[in-house]
């Protein structure tokens, strides 16, 4: 929660002024942002100087993991994330690539779970990482990337965390993050839940011990109408302690992952925060 609120500072007192062509915004930025998360601790990375709606971050990721193409699928799942970007995105929603409501198109998982090859075939990025894990095997290339130039047309967002690189240490399983671009406020907070759940998944059900997971953000920011609420009321708040995150033993494979796990499966025990605040989101 600290490193959190340190870049929130360090966006406050060093960032630069940018215009952004995609939301019509100017943002307060910073370059460069290393983060980590203790999984092996289980010291979960929830936001508490604001309410965290954690469930809908998980469910997020699961829709990633599933390879999910539909905004549909991910609110049957709990999470509302997409719907603006998928029927509110101007560009999305004049490309001859949209098939219809909820349609986002080949962004996120679907690259991660059939990344198109040249002859027509597919790639399948996660279960190649999950069946190498399994055996021991880290091959330095177990890599899950959803960055994609070639298809950025046919979907409606870019991903902005974009690769996830896994690595073996003994039994241990360790992540690193990347991502291009965040909003601090309200992105941020999605992210690192993913990131430090992504990892204890990933590790339960390869049979290895989570380790730490490592995160950088390149271009860090803070839309312009959601300074004050930054400055004025979260960054005055202080912070309580780390929460816990408790994840269903019953999960042991990839293929439990795509069909039957909910967010049932998850719970998250000793969270205490502040009120919500309702950052604006940009489009």
């Amino acid at each position: 929660m600290q490193q959190y609120l340190d870049l929130c500072r360090r966006i406050v007192d060093e960032g630069v002024w940018v215009e952004n062509s995609r939301t019509g915004k100017r943002c307060l930025t910073v370059i460069n942002a290393d983060l980590e998360y203790n999984v092996a601790a289980n010291q979960f990375p929830l936001v508490t100087t604001r309410k965290s709606y954690w469930k809908a971050a998980i469910a997020e990721l699961l829709g990633y993991l599933r390879g999910y193409d539909n905004a549909a699928q991910f609110r049957a799942l709990g999470c509302n994330t997409w719907n603006a970007n998928a029927n509110q995105n101007a560009v999305w929603l004049a490309s001859p690539y949209r098939r219809g409501e909820d349609d986002m198109g080949r962004v996120y998982g679907v690259q991660g779970r059939s990344w198109l090859t040249p002859d027509g075939g597919e790639i399948d990025q996660l279960r190649k990482i999950v069946d190498n894990l399994a055996k021991g095997v880290d091959d330095r290339g177990e890599i899950l990337s959803f960055y994609n130039p070639g298809e950025f047309h046919l979907g409606c967002l870019r991903p902005c965390m974009h690769t996830h690189t896994f690595s073996l240490l003994g039994d241990s399983l360790y992540l690193s993050s990347s991502q291009r671009s965040c909003d601090v406020p309200l992105g941020q907070n999605f992210n690192q839940i993913q990131v430090f759940t992504l990892l204890a998944l990933i590790a339960q059900i390869t049979g290895h011990k989570a380790g730490k997971a490592y995160h950088k953000i390149v271009n860090a920011h803070i839309y312009e109408d959601q300074l004050e609420l930054m400055q004025n009321v979260q960054l005055q708040r202080e912070p309580f302690a780390a929460p816990k995150l408790a994840i269903n033993p019953d999960i042991k494979s990839l293929e439990d992952l795509e069909t039957w796990v909910t967010l049932a499966d998850f719970e998250v025990t000793g969270y205490q925060h502040h009120d919500p605040i309702a950052y604006p989101f940009s489009v």
